[in-house]
């Protein structure tokens, strides 16, 4: 199924599947949804058993351009993820820091199927 790009750009409330090539969690797959409440859920999708959903207070979605979306959220744990998603080409790179630690990931991402 084909979709617009109106519709990959309404990220709020849709699935988004990534995975990191590089950097502290290359290869491993993630699964994060926004809320319009600016909360976001997340859990790793490694394996045959997904982990819990992990619930955050604080994120959001904001357009750049036709193409480009940046998704932000902090964690309970005090981490924050940013992350630039290039619509067309499903690629994205990342900045994650927290505490003292700081790193640049690129990887790849798909648009899960919105639930019927």
């Amino acid at each position: 199924m084909t979709t617009t790009q109106a519709e990959r750009r309404a990220l709020l409330g849709r699935t988004i599947r990534w995975r990191f090539n590089d950097g502290p969690v290359a290869g491993q797959t993630f699964e994060h949804t926004f809320s319009t409440d600016g909360s976001v859920v997340w859990r790793s999708v490694d394996g045959q058993d997904p982990t819990e959903l992990h619930h955050e207070k604080f994120g959001a979605v904001a357009p750049v351009s036709d193409d480009v979306v940046v998704v932000s959220y902090v964690s309970s744990g005090g981490y924050t993820l940013t992350v630039a998603l290039n619509l067309e080409t499903s690629q994205m790179v990342g900045f994650a820091s927290g505490h003292d630690t700081w790193a640049q990931q690129k990887g790849t991402f798909e648009l899960l199927p919105e639930p019927a």
